[in-house]
């Protein structure tokens, strides 16, 4: 067995022992295989494997990466989880499924254009700059409300919220803050927790896990 297919089935382990007090296995988190940087010959192991989700953080390197790939194994779920920037809008909403970056009413309005002339519609996430953080992208806490109503209002599919935590505080805190608001919007899916800790982000209902690392193993 593949190390990576390893690694995956102890991190699925250990988050069925945190979870496993709802009762409910159905409703366990899904593990993004964060995959950016990697050349698909570390992959396949993962897709051959039978594992769906995968996250990339560049669309031109997704692209070259996923484009036929997805098209030969249709369960397969891709997730841009990096920034994206509105020149590569179109490019993004034909390959990924799920977009955990939305942060500005200016992507907004372009992924909305460009869903429109594509006829696709993309599940999104508004990433929240939930540790108030200058060098982070993200719609800060005050504005969430507004933003999201303003995204609802243009008929844009928001599943959730996203954060990334400050690395070098307890990300316990921040993640009861994505709960609350989450919660508050009456939103169903939550986008956090990486290799470092998500086996705390499982714990405030995080319902999709960002792992690259503790699967791959530590990019060159």
């Amino acid at each position: 067995m593949h190390i990576s297919v390893k690694n995956l089935l102890k991190i699925n382990e250990k988050v069925k022992s945190k979870f496993e007090i709802s009762k409910n296995i159905s409703n366990l988190p899904k593990i993004i295989a964060v995959s950016k940087t990697f050349e698909i010959n570390h992959i396949l192991p993962l897709i051959k494997h039978g594992h769906i989700h995968y996250g990339e953080n560049k669309v031109q390197e997704a692209n070259q990466k996923w484009n036929e790939i997805k098209k030969e194994n249709k369960d397969i779920k891709l997730h841009l989880i990096g920034r994206l920037q509105t020149n590569k809008v179109k490019i993004a909403v034909k390959l990924f499924d799920y977009i955990h970056s939305l942060d500005s009413k200016k992507l907004a309005d372009k992924i909305n254009k460009v869903q429109k002339e594509l006829n696709l519609k993309t599940k999104l996430f508004i990433q929240v700059n939930v540790g108030d953080e200058n060098q982070k992208s993200g719609v800060s806490i005050d504005n969430v409300f507004e933003f999201y109503d303003y995204c609802l209002n243009i008929d844009l599919n928001i599943i959730g919220l996203m954060c990334i935590p400050p690395f070098n505080q307890d990300p316990i805190k921040f993640f009861k803050k994505m709960n609350d608001l989450n919660n508050r919007l009456g939103l169903n899916e939550l986008s956090m927790g990486m290799s470092s800790d998500y086996i705390d982000a499982v714990g405030y209902g995080s319902t999709f896990l960002r792992i690259g690392t503790s699967i791959f193993g530590e990019r060159g």
